[in-house]
């Protein structure tokens, strides 16, 4: 089974990822389980370099060669676009491949929640959207970006490493910047993007405190800046990137990063209930200004997720607990999910059964209005 066969299976079936190592039969991530390919032998060593030399070109054959990895995009016209890792693994060739699909998602196609919409619509300030590795960052920020593309009359600089999703100009006029071709890093590119008329920026992911400092002075200056962090949750992110200053900055960075904050969109995905695919759970938190204050005071940032909880109704952000028990008040993922992927399953699950735990007010307006804005009894949660 050659390349273009193994990735033609994997599209045909869903998957997100193919991994193939050498030696081994290769593997595909299918709802988020690894499973072998159905009916594929190992691959060999001749396989895999073949396989290798198909995808690379002369810049990230020398990447690899000289860093023994590379990031790279792979396009064919037939199957379209995937986002490759190569690396050595005892001394033989390895690789992940993430399928990249065609069609840019809208934020409803994703079943995001409706604020991020609104969040995309800020004309300045900085946007995180975070989660773990394969978690959906990437979707999610295409979906915000197509729909600043299709909306308004802008400039759009994108600087990643390597390009994902591409963007067709519509309203928008859009530049699409690679770290290694375009670009010697995300923090030059970020540098020389304040000089090239933005309006709005992405950076692929804030990887030092050098571009985590130019992408805050670009938000203080007018510019919408997305990107992304590996972190779990909001809270966790604000003090991530708090901590990436040093100590005697921290308290000044702090009421920066309260001031330009615009949005944290944190993001899990959790197989859905009939087997069909995985579904967001997401923890959305917005510039309130409670928000602000918490943020801007170290004493007061642990209270920060109750907060988020308390605003769901007025500024519809969300924790992961909420957005849990909505997708489960709404059938699409199962209860064993919902605990498994709850921040405090314990407090869940006595909401589960109808208890009253020491945090219960943060579901005290939850259970009035859905997350869309329908009104929900307290019945109809506690059914489950």
């Amino acid at each position: 089974m050659d390349l273009h066969e193994i990735l033609r299976t994997a599209v045909r079936s869903g998957a997100s990822d193919v991994l193939l190592k050498t030696g081994a039969p290769p593997g595909v991530r299918l709802h988020g389980e690894l499973v072998p390919l159905p009916g594929a032998e190992p691959v060999s060593h001749a396989a895999m370099e073949r396989a290798v030399d198909e995808m690379l070109d002369e810049f990230h054959n020398k990447r690899l060669t000289i860093d023994l990895q590379a990031d790279l995009a792979y396009e064919t016209p037939e199957l379209g676009r995937f986002r490759v890792n190569i690396f050595r693994q005892r001394g033989d060739l390895s690789a992940v491949i993430r399928v990249i699909p065609a069609h840019i998602r809208s934020v409803g196609e994703l079943n995001l929640p409706q604020v991020v919409e609104t969040i995309a619509n800020e004309r300045r300030g900085l946007v995180l959207v975070t989660g773990t590795t394969g978690s959906g960052k990437s979707t999610t920020l295409a979906a915000m970006i197509d729909q600043i593309n299709r909306s308004r009359r802008c400039h759009i600089i994108t600087i990643e490493d390597p390009i994902e999703y591409l963007h067709t100009d519509q309203r928008s006029f859009v530049n699409q910047r690679e770290v290694g071709y375009d670009a010697a890093s995300f923090a030059s590119a970020l540098r020389g993007a304040l000089r090239q008329n933005p309006d709005v920026i992405l950076v692929g992911e804030m990887r030092d405190l050098e571009t985590i400092e130019t992408a805050i002075l670009a938000a203080e200056t007018g510019h919408l800046v997305m990107s992304t962090l590996h972190t779990l949750d909001a809270p966790e992110t604000i003090t991530r990137v708090i901590s990436a200053f040093p100590e005697h900055q921290r308290d000044q960075a702090r009421l920066i990063l309260a001031s330009v904050v615009r949005g944290v969109i944190s993001q899990r995905l959790v197989p859905r209930a009939d087997g069909s695919g995985m579904v967001p759970a997401v923890e959305v938190l917005t510039s309130t200004a409670r928000v602000r204050e918490h943020i801007a005071d170290k004493d007061k940032l642990r209270d920060l997720r109750e907060v988020i909880a308390q605003g769901h109704v007025t500024y519809g952000m969300q924790t992961f607990d909420q957005s849990l028990m909505a997708l489960l008040s709404e059938g699409l993922i199962s209860r064993d999910e919902a605990l498994g992927n709850a921040t405090n399953p314990s407090d869940f699950e006595l909401k589960l059964r109808g208890i009253a735990s020491t945090s219960d007010s943060r579901w005290d307006d939850f259970e009035r209005r859905g997350p869309a804005g329908d009104t929900k009894s307290k019945v109809e949660i506690e059914r489950f």
